[in-house]
């Protein structure tokens, strides 16, 4: 059996239909009490209807297609060790020719920490238990998310002369700027330890799950990385417009003030922004002490998945173009 596009997308619509159905009907004590947050519970069970379909029908793709999955891991297998190179040079160029070196990447967010917490700590004065923990551990999960996609972004049109020249798997390109941008995000969990420290914090036992929305955010980074780097080799004016709409989103996200500033009745919009999901999930875990439930984790696994998949799908579909374009 031949799986048609027509087919795919009627599949896909089904399984939607039958996740929703599905989600829509899950016990309380996994989703909580429905009638107190209906408008954020609606938008997030068709979001996550929608990606589970699109997630089982991107795994239809690759077992009617085992032969191009063969060739993709074959690919993967024999330049493993160029991504390891690409990510290796990321990280010595970011530093090369500084006095300080690889110490600024604890430094940065200690620096921009200050700055934040003097601004919106004494000036606007929240009042925010540990601010300077609260806005690191905000800004570390921002500034991964927001370096990995933009690095990302200019990976293919940087990586040119490579593609002209020999046959290298294109989303080696986006992925080694995600890597790269993990390795620096590990520099960073040092500096938010150090503030722990010195501001004489509670360390839990539950900061050892501190991988968990560290591994989403890395997912989902990776996906809206993968469309932005296809994107920006048709439509370059997509460099400007993701810098603009990235300063946007760091303001709808709670990373300098509590979420509990935002009237009421707005609150449900925060709820669906996917760094609000990962960030409240990192503050969970080092601020609060508690392990996010498993709705919480089904949103943000949800949420990392769809963007996988849509990000892998658009750059598979338009890679063997990219050589025109850059």
């Amino acid at each position: 059996m031949t799986l048609s596009k027509k087919r795919l997308a009627a599949i896909t619509v089904c399984l939607t239909a039958i996740f929703f159905t599905l989600f829509l009907f899950l016990p309380e004590s996994i989703v909580g009490h429905r009638a107190d947050q209906l408008l954020l519970f609606l938008p997030k069970v068709l979001f996550l209807a929608v990606t589970a379909a699109i997630t089982i029908a991107f795994l239809l793709i690759v077992i009617f297609k085992k032969d191009f999955m063969r060739w993709q891991l074959h690919s993967f297998n024999r330049y493993r060790y160029l991504l390891k190179l690409l990510v290796k040079r990321d990280f010595v160029t970011k530093y090369r020719k500084s006095v300080l070196g690889v110490l600024w990447s604890v430094l940065n967010p200690l620096l921009t920490m200050m700055v934040l917490t003097l601004v919106f700590a004494h000036i606007f004065r929240f009042e925010i238990e540990n601010f300077p923990v609260y806005v690191l551990s905000g800004q570390l999960i921002f500034n991964f998310f927001s370096e990995a996609t933009t690095q990302s972004m200019h990976s293919v049109i940087g990586s040119g002369g490579i593609i002209k020249k020999v046959y290298v798997p294109k989303y080696i390109f986006p992925l080694s700027k995600t890597l790269s941008s993990l390795v620096n995000v590990l520099f960073t969990l040092i500096a938010f330890l150090l503030v722990f420290i010195f501001t004489g914090a509670e360390f839990r036992w539950t900061m050892l799950l501190v991988p968990i929305p560290i591994f989403y955010t890395l997912i989902f980074s990776l996906g809206v990385g993968m469309f932005l780097s296809s994107l920006t080799v048709f439509f370059r004016d997509m460099t400007y417009l993701w810098g603009v709409f990235t300063m946007l989103l760091m303001f709808l996200t709670p990373i300098m003030y509590p979420i509990e500033q935002i009237p009421e009745a707005f609150r449900p919009v925060w709820g669906l922004n996917p760094l609000f999901q990962f960030v409240d999930y990192f503050r969970e875990l080092t601020l609060h002490g508690n392990i996010p439930d498993l709705w919480t984790n089904i949103v943000c696994l949800g949420v990392a998945l769809c963007a996988l998949c849509v990000g892998t799908y658009v750059f598979m579909k338009k890679q063997d173009r990219y050589i025109l374009y850059i």
